[in-house]
Protein backbone atom coordinates (compact mmCIF):
# COMPACT_ATOMS: atom_id res chain seq x y z
CA UNK A 1 0.00 0.00 0.00
CA UNK A 2 1.25 3.46 -0.77
CA UNK A 3 1.71 6.44 1.35
CA UNK A 4 -0.89 8.02 -0.71
CA UNK A 5 -3.40 5.29 0.10
CA UNK A 6 -2.29 5.16 3.64
CA UNK A 7 -3.05 8.79 3.90
CA UNK A 8 -6.23 8.73 2.10
CA UNK A 9 -7.69 5.79 4.51
CA UNK A 10 -6.81 7.92 7.95
CA UNK A 11 -7.97 11.07 6.51
CA UNK A 12 -11.02 8.95 5.79
CA UNK A 13 -11.33 7.59 9.26
CA UNK A 14 -10.45 10.71 10.38
CA UNK A 15 -13.82 12.57 8.70
CA UNK A 16 -16.06 9.71 9.78
CA UNK A 17 -14.65 10.54 13.42
CA UNK A 18 -15.70 14.17 12.99
CA UNK A 19 -19.15 13.51 11.38
CA UNK A 20 -19.97 10.92 14.10
CA UNK A 21 -18.97 13.54 16.85
CA UNK A 22 -21.00 16.34 15.08
CA UNK A 23 -23.86 14.10 14.92
CA UNK A 24 -23.68 13.52 18.47
CA UNK A 25 -22.60 16.98 19.33
CA UNK A 26 -25.79 18.19 17.65
CA UNK A 27 -28.17 15.98 19.14
CA UNK A 28 -26.83 16.64 22.61
CA UNK A 29 -27.07 20.35 22.09
CA UNK A 30 -29.83 21.16 20.51
CA UNK A 31 -31.84 21.63 23.28
CA UNK A 32 -29.66 24.30 24.77
CA UNK A 33 -29.93 25.71 21.47
CA UNK A 34 -33.64 26.14 21.56
CA UNK A 35 -33.72 26.89 25.49
CA UNK A 36 -32.13 29.72 24.34
CA UNK A 37 -33.93 30.70 21.55
CA UNK A 38 -36.80 30.24 24.26
CA UNK A 39 -35.51 32.37 26.58
CA UNK A 40 -34.94 34.93 24.12
CA UNK A 41 -38.60 34.47 22.84
CA UNK A 42 -40.23 34.43 26.17
CA UNK A 43 -38.45 36.53 28.53
CA UNK A 44 -39.49 40.01 29.87
CA UNK A 45 -38.27 42.77 27.47
CA UNK A 46 -39.28 45.88 29.00
CA UNK A 47 -39.43 46.17 33.34
CA UNK A 48 -42.41 47.52 35.02
CA UNK A 49 -41.35 50.35 34.35
CA UNK A 50 -41.51 50.67 30.75
CA UNK A 51 -37.83 49.85 30.29
CA UNK A 52 -36.14 47.74 27.61
CA UNK A 53 -33.58 45.63 28.75
CA UNK A 54 -30.25 46.36 26.87
CA UNK A 55 -31.57 49.83 26.31
CA UNK A 56 -32.96 49.08 22.67
CA UNK A 57 -36.00 46.43 21.34
CA UNK A 58 -33.30 45.47 18.99
CA UNK A 59 -30.87 44.19 21.81
CA UNK A 60 -30.72 40.89 22.89
CA UNK A 61 -30.81 41.24 26.73
CA UNK A 62 -33.59 40.12 28.09
CA UNK A 63 -35.29 40.63 32.08
CA UNK A 64 -35.46 37.56 33.97
CA UNK A 65 -37.15 36.52 37.37
CA UNK A 66 -40.19 38.80 35.72
CA UNK A 67 -43.87 37.45 35.26
CA UNK A 68 -44.79 36.66 31.48
CA UNK A 69 -48.63 36.37 31.61
CA UNK A 70 -50.80 35.57 28.72
CA UNK A 71 -54.45 37.18 29.35
CA UNK A 72 -56.21 35.07 27.36
CA UNK A 73 -55.74 31.78 25.96
CA UNK A 74 -53.59 31.29 23.17
CA UNK A 75 -54.62 31.43 19.05
CA UNK A 76 -53.30 31.80 15.65
CA UNK A 77 -51.93 34.74 16.39
CA UNK A 78 -49.19 33.25 19.13
CA UNK A 79 -46.49 32.70 17.86
CA UNK A 80 -43.79 32.23 20.63
CA UNK A 81 -44.13 28.54 21.60
CA UNK A 82 -44.62 25.63 19.23
CA UNK A 83 -47.70 23.23 19.91
CA UNK A 84 -49.26 25.25 22.28
CA UNK A 85 -52.42 24.66 24.50
CA UNK A 86 -55.44 26.27 24.30
CA UNK A 87 -57.14 25.03 28.02
CA UNK A 88 -54.89 27.25 30.33
CA UNK A 89 -53.27 30.87 30.64
CA UNK A 90 -49.56 31.03 30.81
CA UNK A 91 -47.58 32.57 33.55
CA UNK A 92 -43.61 32.27 32.81
CA UNK A 93 -40.68 33.37 34.14
CA UNK A 94 -37.32 32.74 33.49
CA UNK A 95 -35.14 32.28 36.64
CA UNK A 96 -31.80 33.80 37.12
CA UNK A 97 -30.54 32.08 40.47
CA UNK A 98 -26.99 32.83 39.57
CA UNK A 99 -26.46 35.69 42.21
CA UNK A 100 -29.11 34.16 44.34
CA UNK A 101 -32.13 32.57 45.65
CA UNK A 102 -35.76 33.94 45.26
CA UNK A 103 -39.14 33.27 47.10
CA UNK A 104 -41.92 32.51 45.01
CA UNK A 105 -45.76 33.41 46.36
CA UNK A 106 -48.32 31.06 45.03
CA UNK A 107 -52.04 32.05 45.56
CA UNK A 108 -54.53 29.91 47.00
CA UNK A 109 -56.01 28.31 43.70
CA UNK A 110 -59.25 26.30 45.65
CA UNK A 111 -60.81 23.73 43.04
CA UNK A 112 -58.85 25.33 40.46
CA UNK A 113 -56.25 22.84 38.15
CA UNK A 114 -52.87 24.81 37.47
CA UNK A 115 -49.33 23.73 37.85
CA UNK A 116 -45.90 25.43 37.67
CA UNK A 117 -43.40 23.36 36.02
CA UNK A 118 -39.93 23.73 35.97
CA UNK A 119 -37.15 22.93 33.52
CA UNK A 120 -33.76 22.91 33.49
CA UNK A 121 -31.70 24.32 30.77
CA UNK A 122 -31.39 20.92 29.32
CA UNK A 123 -35.37 20.67 29.27
CA UNK A 124 -35.33 18.06 31.81
CA UNK A 125 -39.19 18.69 33.66
CA UNK A 126 -37.17 18.20 37.35
CA UNK A 127 -40.26 19.48 39.70
CA UNK A 128 -43.64 20.73 39.86
CA UNK A 129 -45.59 23.18 41.70
CA UNK A 130 -49.46 22.90 41.69
CA UNK A 131 -52.84 20.62 42.08
CA UNK A 132 -51.31 17.40 42.03
CA UNK A 133 -47.85 17.75 43.91
CA UNK A 134 -48.40 20.65 46.42
CA UNK A 135 -51.93 21.13 46.75
CA UNK A 136 -54.40 24.15 45.55
CA UNK A 137 -53.34 26.08 49.06
CA UNK A 138 -51.32 29.09 48.99
CA UNK A 139 -48.00 28.70 49.92
CA UNK A 140 -44.45 30.25 49.81
CA UNK A 141 -41.41 28.16 48.08
CA UNK A 142 -37.75 28.93 47.54
CA UNK A 143 -35.89 28.54 44.01
CA UNK A 144 -32.41 28.12 44.38
CA UNK A 145 -29.34 27.13 42.08
CA UNK A 146 -26.55 24.32 42.28
CA UNK A 147 -24.15 26.11 44.21
CA UNK A 148 -26.44 27.43 46.82
CA UNK A 149 -26.24 26.86 50.23
CA UNK A 150 -27.92 28.70 52.98
CA UNK A 151 -30.70 28.75 55.42
CA UNK A 152 -33.88 28.68 54.39
CA UNK A 153 -36.51 30.33 56.40
CA UNK A 154 -39.33 28.61 58.51
CA UNK A 155 -42.46 27.70 56.89
CA UNK A 156 -40.62 27.84 53.21
CA UNK A 157 -40.49 24.57 50.90
CA UNK A 158 -37.09 24.45 49.17
CA UNK A 159 -36.26 23.65 45.13
CA UNK A 160 -33.51 22.75 44.35
CA UNK A 161 -32.91 23.95 40.38
CA UNK A 162 -30.33 21.88 38.65
CA UNK A 163 -29.02 24.97 36.66
CA UNK A 164 -29.61 28.68 37.34
CA UNK A 165 -31.18 29.40 34.39
CA UNK A 166 -34.32 27.88 34.99
CA UNK A 167 -37.51 28.14 32.84
CA UNK A 168 -40.51 28.40 34.86
CA UNK A 169 -44.08 27.52 33.25
CA UNK A 170 -47.32 28.14 34.88
CA UNK A 171 -51.13 26.75 33.40
CA UNK A 172 -53.79 27.75 35.16
CA UNK A 173 -56.72 26.13 33.76
CA UNK A 174 -59.79 28.67 32.38
CA UNK A 175 -63.16 27.39 31.66
CA UNK A 176 -64.82 29.92 28.69
CA UNK A 177 -64.24 33.30 28.33
CA UNK A 178 -66.03 34.09 31.63
CA UNK A 179 -63.26 32.82 33.73
CA UNK A 180 -60.46 34.27 32.28
CA UNK A 181 -60.67 37.40 34.89
CA UNK A 182 -60.22 35.36 37.32
CA UNK A 183 -57.81 33.56 36.36
CA UNK A 184 -55.93 36.55 35.40
CA UNK A 185 -56.37 38.08 38.98
CA UNK A 186 -54.58 34.96 40.15
CA UNK A 187 -51.87 35.78 37.98
CA UNK A 188 -51.27 38.89 39.74
CA UNK A 189 -51.01 37.23 42.79
CA UNK A 190 -47.69 35.09 41.61
CA UNK A 191 -44.82 37.28 43.24
CA UNK A 192 -40.96 36.44 42.98
CA UNK A 193 -38.84 38.40 45.31
CA UNK A 194 -35.37 37.95 46.35
CA UNK A 195 -34.20 35.93 49.80
CA UNK A 196 -33.40 38.82 52.17
CA UNK A 197 -29.58 38.86 52.61
CA UNK A 198 -29.20 37.70 49.10
CA UNK A 199 -27.56 38.84 46.14
CA UNK A 200 -30.74 37.73 44.13
CA UNK A 201 -32.38 40.57 42.06
CA UNK A 202 -35.84 40.94 40.51
CA UNK A 203 -36.03 41.67 37.81
CA UNK A 204 -32.02 40.37 36.59
CA UNK A 205 -31.12 41.95 33.51
CA UNK A 206 -29.26 38.79 31.28
CA UNK A 207 -28.22 38.54 27.47
CA UNK A 208 -30.23 35.57 25.65
CA UNK A 209 -27.68 36.03 23.06
CA UNK A 210 -29.95 35.28 20.59
CA UNK A 211 -33.07 37.06 18.89
CA UNK A 212 -36.00 34.63 18.92
CA UNK A 213 -35.94 34.52 15.07
CA UNK A 214 -33.00 32.73 15.11
CA UNK A 215 -33.42 29.10 13.96
CA UNK A 216 -30.48 26.88 14.66
CA UNK A 217 -28.97 27.15 10.35
CA UNK A 218 -26.58 29.54 11.37
CA UNK A 219 -23.85 27.34 11.86
CA UNK A 220 -21.01 29.85 13.43
CA UNK A 221 -24.23 31.32 15.82
CA UNK A 222 -25.54 27.45 17.26
CA UNK A 223 -21.65 26.93 18.14
CA UNK A 224 -21.54 30.26 19.85
CA UNK A 225 -25.06 29.76 21.86
CA UNK A 226 -24.28 26.32 23.04
CA UNK A 227 -20.92 26.60 23.90
CA UNK A 228 -21.85 29.38 25.97
CA UNK A 229 -24.89 27.35 27.28
CA UNK A 230 -22.59 24.40 28.09
CA UNK A 231 -20.16 26.77 29.86
CA UNK A 232 -23.33 28.31 32.07
CA UNK A 233 -24.67 25.57 33.28
CA UNK A 234 -23.59 22.28 34.84
CA UNK A 235 -22.87 19.13 32.82
CA UNK A 236 -25.47 16.58 34.27
CA UNK A 237 -23.18 14.02 35.58
CA UNK A 238 -23.66 11.11 33.11
CA UNK A 239 -23.05 13.26 30.78
CA UNK A 240 -19.32 13.89 31.28
CA UNK A 241 -17.88 11.29 28.77
CA UNK A 242 -19.88 12.56 25.94
CA UNK A 243 -18.63 15.93 26.39
CA UNK A 244 -14.87 15.24 25.96
CA UNK A 245 -16.50 13.23 23.06
CA UNK A 246 -17.68 15.77 21.00
CA UNK A 247 -15.27 18.42 21.97
CA UNK A 248 -13.19 17.57 18.85
CA UNK A 249 -15.48 18.86 16.87
CA UNK A 250 -15.33 22.25 18.55
CA UNK A 251 -18.27 22.03 20.66
CA UNK A 252 -17.78 22.42 24.44
CA UNK A 253 -17.50 25.02 27.50
CA UNK A 254 -14.61 27.58 26.55
CA UNK A 255 -14.63 26.91 23.12
CA UNK A 256 -14.55 29.79 20.41
CA UNK A 257 -17.28 29.20 17.66
CA UNK A 258 -14.74 31.57 15.35
CA UNK A 259 -11.84 29.05 15.55
CA UNK A 260 -13.63 26.19 14.21
CA UNK A 261 -11.55 24.64 11.38
CA UNK A 262 -13.29 24.48 7.92
CA UNK A 263 -13.79 20.72 8.09
CA UNK A 264 -15.39 21.46 11.82
CA UNK A 265 -17.47 23.56 10.54
CA UNK A 266 -18.78 21.82 7.72
CA UNK A 267 -19.23 18.42 9.69
CA UNK A 268 -21.39 20.52 12.43
CA UNK A 269 -23.36 22.12 9.56
CA UNK A 270 -24.20 18.81 7.13
CA UNK A 271 -24.96 17.31 11.33
CA UNK A 272 -27.73 20.02 11.50
CA UNK A 273 -29.37 20.14 8.61
CA UNK A 274 -29.77 16.13 8.95
CA UNK A 275 -30.72 16.08 12.14
CA UNK A 276 -33.33 18.48 11.24
CA UNK A 277 -34.67 16.70 8.75
CA UNK A 278 -34.62 14.04 10.76
CA UNK A 279 -36.16 15.12 14.02
CA UNK A 280 -38.91 16.59 12.16
CA UNK A 281 -40.02 13.49 10.50
CA UNK A 282 -43.15 11.78 10.94
CA UNK A 283 -43.23 9.45 14.23
CA UNK A 284 -43.96 6.32 15.04
CA UNK A 285 -47.54 4.80 15.65
CA UNK A 286 -46.71 3.13 18.69
CA UNK A 287 -49.76 3.14 20.10
CA UNK A 288 -51.96 2.21 16.74
CA UNK A 289 -54.53 3.88 15.09
CA UNK A 290 -51.67 6.99 14.38
CA UNK A 291 -51.45 7.91 17.42
CA UNK A 292 -47.93 7.92 19.52
CA UNK A 293 -46.44 9.09 22.56
CA UNK A 294 -43.39 11.55 21.53
CA UNK A 295 -42.82 12.79 24.80
CA UNK A 296 -42.45 10.21 27.41
CA UNK A 297 -39.95 11.63 29.68
CA UNK A 298 -41.13 11.54 33.49
CA UNK A 299 -38.01 14.13 35.47
CA UNK A 300 -35.24 13.50 33.29
CA UNK A 301 -34.12 12.46 29.42
CA UNK A 302 -30.81 11.10 31.15
CA UNK A 303 -28.73 9.85 28.31
CA UNK A 304 -31.77 9.60 25.69
CA UNK A 305 -30.61 12.47 23.78
CA UNK A 306 -32.30 11.85 20.34
CA UNK A 307 -35.31 11.71 21.82
CA UNK A 308 -34.73 14.86 24.62
CA UNK A 309 -33.67 16.94 21.15
CA UNK A 310 -36.94 15.64 19.16
CA UNK A 311 -39.07 16.72 22.10
CA UNK A 312 -37.22 20.13 22.15
CA UNK A 313 -37.55 20.81 18.38
CA UNK A 314 -41.47 20.14 18.56
CA UNK A 315 -42.37 19.94 22.22
CA UNK A 316 -40.72 22.83 23.78
CA UNK A 317 -42.03 23.02 27.46
CA UNK A 318 -43.72 19.54 27.70
CA UNK A 319 -44.25 18.27 31.19
CA UNK A 320 -43.80 14.88 32.92
CA UNK A 321 -46.03 11.98 31.80
CA UNK A 322 -47.43 12.29 35.67
CA UNK A 323 -48.19 15.69 35.34
CA UNK A 324 -49.68 15.36 31.44
CA UNK A 325 -49.22 13.12 28.61
CA UNK A 326 -49.24 14.46 25.15
CA UNK A 327 -50.17 11.80 22.57
CA UNK A 328 -49.66 12.92 19.22
CA UNK A 329 -51.88 11.92 15.57
CA UNK A 330 -50.22 13.12 12.13
CA UNK A 331 -51.09 10.25 10.31
CA UNK A 332 -54.19 7.97 10.44
CA UNK A 333 -55.01 4.46 11.26
CA UNK A 334 -54.05 3.20 7.69
CA UNK A 335 -50.55 5.22 8.16
CA UNK A 336 -51.47 7.86 5.77
CA UNK A 337 -50.70 11.77 6.48
CA UNK A 338 -53.33 13.61 8.12
CA UNK A 339 -54.21 16.12 5.37
CA UNK A 340 -57.40 18.78 6.26
CA UNK A 341 -58.71 18.54 2.89
CA UNK A 342 -59.60 14.59 3.64
CA UNK A 343 -62.55 13.69 6.54
CA UNK A 344 -62.17 11.83 9.32
CA UNK A 345 -63.65 10.78 12.18
CA UNK A 346 -62.49 9.91 15.95
CA UNK A 347 -65.39 7.78 18.21
CA UNK A 348 -64.63 7.53 21.72
CA UNK A 349 -66.68 4.55 22.49
CA UNK A 350 -68.44 5.35 26.25
CA UNK A 351 -65.97 3.41 27.85
CA UNK A 352 -63.00 4.80 25.95
CA UNK A 353 -63.26 8.38 26.90
CA UNK A 354 -59.80 9.87 27.95
CA UNK A 355 -59.39 9.20 31.82
CA UNK A 356 -57.67 11.95 33.86
CA UNK A 357 -58.08 13.38 37.30
CA UNK A 358 -57.61 17.19 36.19
CA UNK A 359 -59.01 17.47 32.20
CA UNK A 360 -58.20 16.40 28.65
CA UNK A 361 -58.46 17.99 25.16
CA UNK A 362 -57.54 17.30 21.64
CA UNK A 363 -55.87 20.57 19.95
CA UNK A 364 -55.54 20.86 16.18
CA UNK A 365 -52.09 22.31 15.01
CA UNK A 366 -50.70 22.89 11.07
CA UNK A 367 -48.05 20.49 10.71
CA UNK A 368 -46.00 23.20 9.32
CA UNK A 369 -45.98 25.64 11.86
CA UNK A 370 -47.25 23.63 14.56
CA UNK A 371 -49.16 26.42 15.78
CA UNK A 372 -52.92 26.73 15.94
CA UNK A 373 -54.98 27.06 12.55
CA UNK A 374 -57.39 30.23 11.70
CA UNK A 375 -60.75 28.88 11.82
CA UNK A 376 -64.15 30.46 11.25
CA UNK A 377 -65.84 28.56 14.97
CA UNK A 378 -62.29 30.29 16.32
CA UNK A 379 -62.08 26.89 17.94
CA UNK A 380 -58.50 24.83 18.08
CA UNK A 381 -59.57 22.56 20.86
CA UNK A 382 -62.32 19.98 22.14
CA UNK A 383 -62.48 17.96 25.17
CA UNK A 384 -63.89 17.36 28.16
CA UNK A 385 -64.86 21.24 29.25
CA UNK A 386 -66.11 21.77 25.56
CA UNK A 387 -69.43 23.40 25.74
CA UNK A 388 -72.37 22.17 23.05
CA UNK A 389 -71.19 18.85 22.50
CA UNK A 390 -73.75 16.82 20.79
CA UNK A 391 -72.67 12.62 22.74
CA UNK A 392 -74.22 9.43 21.11
CA UNK A 393 -77.43 8.21 22.68
CA UNK A 394 -74.53 5.50 24.94
CA UNK A 395 -72.88 7.89 25.92
CA UNK A 396 -70.03 7.89 23.24
CA UNK A 397 -68.61 10.59 21.27
CA UNK A 398 -67.83 11.46 17.62
CA UNK A 399 -65.56 14.46 16.98
CA UNK A 400 -65.36 15.29 13.16
CA UNK A 401 -61.96 16.55 11.90
CA UNK A 402 -61.98 18.56 8.36
CA UNK A 403 -61.86 21.62 6.70
CA UNK A 404 -65.17 21.51 5.54
CA UNK A 405 -67.83 21.24 7.85
CA UNK A 406 -69.57 17.96 8.11
CA UNK A 407 -72.17 17.33 5.75
CA UNK A 408 -73.34 15.04 8.59
CA UNK A 409 -75.78 17.96 11.29
CA UNK A 410 -75.27 15.66 14.05
CA UNK A 411 -71.59 16.28 13.88
CA UNK A 412 -71.46 19.72 13.36
CA UNK A 413 -71.51 20.72 16.69
CA UNK A 414 -69.01 17.92 17.32
CA UNK A 415 -66.24 19.47 14.77
CA UNK A 416 -62.76 20.42 15.01
CA UNK A 417 -61.82 22.36 11.50
CA UNK A 418 -58.47 21.35 9.98
CA UNK A 419 -56.59 23.73 7.75
CA UNK A 420 -56.68 22.79 3.83
CA UNK A 421 -53.08 21.07 3.93
CA UNK A 422 -50.64 18.81 6.22
CA UNK A 423 -52.10 18.91 10.08
CA UNK A 424 -51.30 16.78 13.45
CA UNK A 425 -53.52 16.84 16.27
CA UNK A 426 -52.28 16.30 20.23
CA UNK A 427 -55.03 14.96 22.79
CA UNK A 428 -53.29 16.29 26.37
CA UNK A 429 -54.29 14.48 29.13
CA UNK A 430 -53.40 16.60 32.33
CA UNK A 431 -53.04 14.26 35.64
CA UNK A 432 -53.51 10.97 33.85
CA UNK A 433 -54.88 7.52 35.33
CA UNK A 434 -52.71 4.34 35.08
CA UNK A 435 -54.67 3.33 31.73
CA UNK A 436 -53.02 6.09 30.18
CA UNK A 437 -49.32 5.90 32.20
CA UNK A 438 -49.26 2.00 31.47
CA UNK A 439 -50.07 2.84 27.85
CA UNK A 440 -52.37 0.19 28.14
CA UNK A 441 -55.57 2.90 27.07
CA UNK A 442 -57.26 2.05 23.91
CA UNK A 443 -56.89 5.15 21.73
CA UNK A 444 -59.79 5.63 18.85
CA UNK A 445 -58.29 5.30 15.43
CA UNK A 446 -58.02 8.51 13.00
CA UNK A 447 -60.32 6.85 10.65
CA UNK A 448 -60.47 8.31 7.15
CA UNK A 449 -64.59 8.70 5.54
Amino acid sequence: MSTFDTDAQATLAENQDLAAAARAAVLFTLPLYEMSRMRSATSARRDSAGHFAGGSPESTCRWANQWVHTREPLGPRNREVVTPNNDTLYSSTWLDLAHGPLLLDVPSMPGRYFVLGLLDFYTNPFAYIGTRTTGNDGEVFLLHGPDWDGTVPDGVQTIVCPTDSTWLIGRILVDGADDVAQVVALQDRLKLRPLPGSGARVPSLIDAGMQPGDRPGDTTLFVRVVNRALAECPLPAEAADDLAYIAICGIGPGLDADALSHQQHGAIERALTEALDELSGALPSALGGGWALPVAVSDSFGTRYRERAQVALNYIGALGIEEAMYVIADRDAADAPLDGRMQYLLHFLPEGLPQTDAFWSITMYDKTTRMLVENPLQRYSIGDRTQGLSYDSDGGLRIAISAEEPVDPALRSNWLPAPSAGFYLALRLYVPRAPHLSLTFAYPPVERQ
